[in-house]
């Protein structure tokens, strides 16, 4: 079973396991991060998952798509490695991956 940090905007480290093809805002939400609110359940509208994919683990994660994206594009302090975490699934190639929580979501 793959292991994922989520890091909070006060540099509070969250270590979690996390099942192949579960998305990273259903992993957070399972484990009661703070910060990651989901809101829309996982449909890419909402961008209440927002996280930053660590520098190292860009390469890794696949493409955001157009809609993500669009959507990303009404968050706040979005940066190039802005992902929707709802838009981002655990495999175990991303075994070790690290997102932080941006400070806030909306």
């Amino acid at each position: 079973m793959p292991n994922l940090t989520y890091i909070e905007a006060n540099g509070t480290a969250h270590t979690v396991q996390a099942n192949e093809g579960t998305n990273l805002m259903e992993i957070a939400v399972a484990n009661l991060i703070p910060g990651i609110l989901g809101d829309c359940g996982g449909s890419c509208s909402c961008a209440t998952c927002h996280t930053y994919v660590d520098p190292g683990w860009m390469a890794c994660v696949p493409a955001a798509t157009d809609e993500e994206l669009e959507i990303l594009d009404g968050a706040l302090d979005v940066r190039e490695n802005s992902r929707l975490a709802c838009q981002v699934f655990m495999s175990n190639a991303l075994d070790g991956l690290i997102v932080r929580i941006p400070e806030r979501q909306f």
